[in-house]
Parts: C-alpha cells; structure tokens; sequence
C-alpha cells in the first residue's frame, strides 16, 4: 500500500517572518553504512513510486547489457538535466554512437528548465526537442543498448519489451523486492514502486560498489558513481541542487519527482526520502540533514552546501524567511 499520512512525519517547515507557513510531511529511511537501519521517519516499508530517483538503477542496467557508455555519457544516461546544449550535445552523441536521431527517441518535447537556454532556444525561434526534455539521456541510453543487443528500438518503451524486462529484473535484484506494481513516467518509461527501504539499499548498494570488484554488475556501479562525481554538470546542471551537493560535499545525490530525493554519502551513509504532498523543494535540505544527524557528513561543509541551495524565502524582494529540515 502506499504511504499516507498516518504513516508519515513532519520533514521540513517554511518559515516567514518568524511564522510557519507550511509544513512538509513525508517518510523518510537512513541506513548505516553496514546496510542497518539507522533511523526511520514514518514508515518506510509503505509503497511509492520513485520516479526519477531510479534513474541510476536503470542506468547500471543498460550497463549490465552492454550498453558502451563512459564519462559524460554515462553520467547523463542517470541525469534529470536542465536542457543546456551542453546536454544535448551528449545526448545527441549517445544517439549518434547508436546510429540514431532525436526522431527514435520516445520521450516528449519539452523547452528547457534553465532559464538562459530557454530564453536563447526562444531568441533564435527554436521550438521544443526530445533532446531538451529532462529524460533525454536515459531515453538515449536505452535505445543505444537495444542496438547493442539487437533489439526494436521502436516498442522500446513497452514494458513487456527485452530491454524493459532486463531492467526490472536489475531493479529488483538491487532493491531486494519483487515488482508487483507498474505505472508509466512522465517520460513515457516504465517506473516501479517500492518502498523507500528498498529504494535507500540499491542506492546504497550501488554508491558503495568498486570498479575493482569480482562481480560485473558491481564493478559497472562503481563506474557509474564515479562517472557522476566527476561530471556533476551533467546530473542536473551548473547551480542546480543535484549538482551542488555532489560538488561541494562528494555525495551522490539524485532527486526524483513528486518529492522523492536520494543521497549517499562517501561513507555509505544513504537517505532516501518521499515528500507526501509531492514538493520537490525540501528534499535537500532534509536529505543533508539526517546525512549530518547520522554523522555521515561534518555540519560546516553541510551548512555550505545548503547556503548554496534556492531555499530563500522572499518578501518585497528581501529575505525573510527560510525552507528548513524539520528532523
């Protein structure tokens, strides 16, 4: 069943003037880097969906399947990206190494989410691309497994298709559940729920992982990870929250929709956490938080990170207020 508000628990605050002005209630897991249960906010054994914070499980599956991906590439195959032509680039370069266009990708058009290269698309009459939309490189990353295997590409989306199939078995192997629900992402992929417990162990599993490992699919997260923390551009873009963190405090971090939001720290420490009324806007500040609590990263470097992060709250242009962690 999925999470309601019984089974949830105060996570951030907004503050104005000194007033609370809304409150973010969600559940929320810590594990230990032994795997333990650290500590948990509500109950993490309810069901969600994890949208894009499942992106990196998706993509250390298109590894696993052969999937000739490095570097930029393969950072941007787990990315939520901005839509800078810098993305798009190596998106479109994915494709190309495949043998393919913007026209076999599945996801939607979409502008993009940072401003400058929206507005510079809308000065030269661009128009909406594939290759803008948030999901672009993961999309990219399945079709170029799919030729690498010698699989449609046009049905590739279809949950019942080979490489969706391949997916889900790799999830499900990460997270230690069987899959016993399926919906459609925003991007038109399949996205599995799960519980958050589930969700934190592949992410920990992942970010802990070796590239010198005696197992293939370890050594291909360890890849990942480190492909992510050496091209944190890529993951959201330049001053975006992702990004930050992963800069200025060497987490993997990675943000889903509808207030899902996965950290874990280079000791292993891992959150993961689910925003109840779906708000995007807290997840950092309460992902670093319980990374902090539980001694995973130092309060100054911490602090920094979160100074860096749009929490600001306005009035008359000043500010008045803050988005806080509430644990």
């Amino acid at each position: 069943m999925p999470a309601t508000a019984p089974d949830a628990a105060e996570l951030a605050v907004v503050e104005r003037s000194g007033f609370i002005e809304s409150r973010h209630h969600g559940v929320a897991v810590v594990l230990a880097p032994d795997g333990s249960e650290h500590l948990a906010l509500g109950d993490p054994s309810a069901h969600f969906l994890p949208r894009s914070s499942m992106k990196p499980l998706q993509a250390l599956a298109c590894l696993s399947a052969g999937a000739d991906l490095v570097g930029e590439r393969l950072a941007l195959s787990m990315a939520s990206h901005c839509g800078t032509e810098r993305h798009v680039e190596v998106a479109r370069g994915i494709l190309e190494s495949a043998g393919l266009t913007e026209d076999d990708l599945g996801c939607p058009a979409a502008w993009p989410t940072d401003t400058q290269s929206r507005d510079e698309l809308v000065r030269d009459h661009g128009v909406p691309s594939p290759l803008r939309m948030n999901c672009s490189g993961k999309h990219a990353a399945m079709l170029l497994t799919c030729v690498t295997n010698g699989w449609t590409t046009a049905d590739y989306l279809d949950p019942q298709h080979p490489l969706q199939v391949h997916i889900r078995e790799v999830i499900e192997r990460l997270v230690g559940e069987r899959i016993t629900t399926t919906a459609i992402d925003g991007c038109g992929a399949p996205v599995y729920a799960m519980s958050l417990t589930g969700l934190a162990r592949a992410i920990q599993r992942l970010a802990t992982s070796s590239e010198r490992s005696p197992f293939a699919l370890h050594r291909s997260a360890g890849t990942l990870v480190r492909a992510v923390r050496e091209n944190p551009w890529t993951i959201d873009g330049p001053g975006r929250p992702d990004t930050i963190v992963i800069e200025r405090l060497g987490v993997f971090s990675k943000m889903g929709a509808e207030g899902v939001q996965v950290m874990a720290a280079p000791n292993g420490t891992t959150v993961a956490l689910k925003m109840l009324d779906g708000s995007n806007r807290a997840g950092h500040a309460v992902a670093l938080r319980l990374l902090e609590r539980a001694g995973a990263l130092d309060a100054a470097a911490a602090a920094d990170a979160l100074s860096a992060l749009p929490l600001t709250v306005l009035g008359g242009g000043q500010q008045v207020g803050v988005i806080r962690a509430a644990v």
